[in-house]
């Protein structure tokens, strides 16, 4: 619609912003009218009309199998087009038309916006299935000419209510007709069937539905006052009311065909069993955010008695085969706390690669810089906990294989992120690798738990060369990522 209003006619952004807020609203017009909808915008030279949307209904036959966006049409084709975009007025004479041998009615709407004519709205009714209309089909279609009124005058959509309306109730879900004092005229069978869900015994025609409402909820007080004026339909709002074993969505829309305020339209859904899915997956979101906090805490307590059990041992290579453990559980921990405090079982990796690089960096504090290049990304748990974990090995086989005492330098982690793939390397400037090396044969535990979580578990490639420029050494993992 934006490309079409922009390259046929002179609208500005304000007035296109009009258009997008009635035709997220006009599926109601559409399915209350059982009739298609086509707005026709003139074009900037006055000549011609363009059609840039178009709405199928619900609740009945569409008259209109092709797809009318994008048509041109000459003014003067269609009178009843010209008539409501000159006079302003909706406009209903004339006979069916034929369109492949089905009969339809056509009315033109003018849409109306700070005292201007926009364009027009074309509404055509298949007449082929036509019959005596039951009580529900009359209030329909007195709802549907009350809301073409407002859009004639420009009173109807509603500026200032935004609503969603993939998630906002539809006619169909369930519909009431109030008059100007909020009594039920009019309540469909779905409609009354929510309002028995939520403990209603009566039936709700006659009777104030403001009021029945607030009856109905288990809020005394400002908040039954509150329900009182928003269920008797005074202003545009949406608003759910729950009560008893049901929850039940409702949307108000006054009717003020004439600027004069009728009545009200309320349409509403039961969200029941949305609602207690909805707080299912907060159950279980809050659970398994528990319990990543719980096994940090608890791999926190076996990295502090690691510590105590280091600082007793007399034998300095003990010392550093617990130390070692105690950053192998570190790294683990780090991913479970992060794990904790999102929504969902994925991680911002860029964040636990720098935690990794700064616990690792205590080995040789102040020697050996490290530092990281790149972006990791978002990652599933699945695929952070091994990572972390693979990190940190190469992180610390390089700080304590790659320098010696007294020596200094730097290692560098860089990521480089694909569409389906992420390749890591971890590079730094000391010593070098032995002569003869092997990654995939050498027998340190390391380099034994970093080839079972590359190759085993993360179903990806890890090799270990010497630096390309110069001394040190170049580790490159490639890894492929969870679809």
């Amino acid at each position: 619609m934006n490309d079409l209003v922009r390259e046929h006619t002179g609208l500005d952004a304000s007035d296109l912003e009009w258009l997008h807020l009635l035709v997220s609203e006009w599926q109601l017009l559409s399915d209350l009218s059982f009739a298609d909808l086509v707005l026709w915008v003139p074009t900037r030279d006055g000549t011609r009309y363009v059609s840039v949307a178009q709405m199928r209904p619900n609740t009945g036959p569409t008259s209109y199998q092709d797809d009318m966006v994008g048509h041109l049409v000459p003014r003067g084709r269609r009178p009843l087009l010209d008539a409501a975009l000159d006079e302003g007025r909706i406009v209903r004479e004339g006979d069916p038309e034929w369109r492949e041998e089905v009969p339809v009615r056509v009315e033109s709407i003018p849409v109306r916006r700070d005292g201007r004519v926009l364009g027009v709205i074309a509404r055509n009714t298949n007449l082929l299935t036509v019959r005596t209309p039951s009580r529900l089909e009359l209030t329909y279609l007195q709802s549907a000419s009350d809301l073409a009124q407002m859009i004639a005058a420009g009173s109807f959509p509603f500026p200032a209510e935004q609503v969603d309306m993939d998630a906002s109730p539809r006619a169909g879900d369930g519909l009431i007709r109030l008059d100007a004092d909020g009594i039920v005229q009019y309540a469909s069978p779905n409609a009354l069937s929510a309002y028995h869900r939520l403990g209603l015994a009566a039936d709700l025609v006659g009777h104030h539905l403001g009021q029945a409402t607030a009856e109905l909820a288990p809020e005394r007080g400002p908040v039954e006052e509150a329900l009182v004026k928003l269920a008797s339909g005074w202003a545009p709002r949406e608003f759910e009311v729950e009560a008893g074993d049901g929850v039940i969505q409702l949307r108000a829309i006054p009717l003020k065909p004439k600027g004069v305020h009728t009545g009200s339209l309320v349409l509403l859904r039961d969200v029941t069993e949305l609602r207690r899915r909805e707080r299912e997956l907060i159950t279980k979101d809050a659970t398994i955010r528990e319990i990543h906090h719980r096994v940090k805490n608890n791999l926190q307590t076996v990295a502090a008695l690691l510590r105590l059990q280091a600082r007793r041992m007399d034998s300095e290579r003990a010392r550093e085969a617990l130390d070692e453990a105690v950053r192998r559980v570190g790294s683990i921990a780090i991913v479970h706390e992060t794990l904790s405090q999102n929504l969902d079982e994925k991680v911002e990796f860029d964040e636990i690669a720098d935690r990794v690089l700064a616990m690792v960096a205590e080995i040789s504090p102040g020697r050996v810089a490290t530092r990281r290049g790149g972006r990791f990304g978002i990652l599933t748990a699945e695929t952070a906990t091994p990572l972390s974990m693979v990190l940190t090995e190469l992180l610390q086989n390089a700080l304590e294989h790659g320098f010696g005492p007294g020596e200094s330098g730097t290692v560098e982690v860089h990521a480089t992120r694909g569409r389906d793939r992420i390749a890591v390397t971890v590079q730094d400037d000391g010593r070098g690798l032995p002569d003869g090396f092997d990654a995939q044969k050498a027998g340190n535990l390391g380099l034994q738990i970093v080839r079972t979580l590359v190759v085993g578990e993360l179903g990806g490639t890890f090799d270990m060369l010497p630096a390309p420029a110069g001394p040190g050494t170049r580790v490159v993992l490639e890894l492929p990522l969870d679809a």
